[in-house]
C-alpha cells in the first residue's frame, strides 16, 4: 500500500524517475480498488445499463488519472525515455507494445537525463558516497566541493584533509 500512496503523494509530479516496483505496484493497487468498487456498485445497482461502471467508478478513475500518467512518465523516464514516448500508446497494437516494454525494461544504471537512480543509488559504493562531516555543508555554487557555512560566509575550498585551498568564487 505505500507504494500506492507514494504515487498518490506525488500527484502531479513529472520530473525524476520511478522504479519498476513503484509503477507496478501501483498499478496492481489501483486494478484491486477498482475491482472492489465495481463489485460494491454491482451490488448496490449503480452499474450503467451497457456494462460499464457506475458513477463511483467514474470518480475513482479521474481521481487516479493523473497520478497514474504521472508514475508512467517517470517510470519512461527511469528507462531513459521522454515522458512523451507515452503518447505512442496512441497507435493501436504496436504502440502499446512498444509502450509496455518500455514500461517493463530495467531502470538504467547511474544518472541519466532525468536524474539518479532509484534502484541503484543504494548500492553505491560506500566510497563512492561523499557524506560530509557535522557542521560541513554541499557547496552552494554546485561544484561538488565541501565548504564549511561559519554563520557569516562560506570558508574557502576546503580538502579532505582540512587544509585550506584557494576559493573558486574568488
Amino acid at each position: 500500500m505505500q507504494w500506492y500512496l507514494g504515487v498518490i503523494k506525488k500527484y502531479a509530479e513529472f520530473a525524476g524517475r520511478a522504479r519498476r516496483q513503484e509503477y507496478w505496484m501501483f498499478v496492481l493497487i489501483n486494478a484491486l480498488i477498482s475491482a472492489g468498487i465495481g463489485i460494491v456498485e454491482a451490488a448496490a445497482g449503480l452499474t450503467y445499463t451497457d456494462g460499464g461502471g457506475g458513477p463511483i467508478t467514474g470518480l475513482y478513475g479521474l481521481f487516479v488519472l493523473v497520478p497514474g500518467i504521472a508514475v508512467a512518465v517517470r517510470r519512461l523516464h527511469d528507462t531513459g525515455r521522454s515522458g512523451w514516448y507515452l503518447l505512442m500508446a496512441l497507435i493501436p497494437l504496436i504502440g502499446w507494445i512498444f509502450v509496455l516494454v518500455a514500461l517493463v525494461k530495467d531502470s538504467d544504471p547511474g544518472v541519466n537525463a532525468y536524474g539518479p537512480s532509484p534502484k541503484y543509488a543504494s548500492a553505491a559504493p560506500a566510497a563512492a558516497r561523499q557524506v560530509a562531516p557535522a557542521g560541513w555543508l554541499p557547496d552552494p555554487t554546485a561544484r561538488h566541493e565541501l565548504r564549511y557555512w561559519d554563520g557569516a560566509a562560506w570558508t574557502a575550498n576546503v580538502s579532505d584533509a582540512g587544509g585550506a585551498g584557494q576559493d573558486p568564487l574568488g
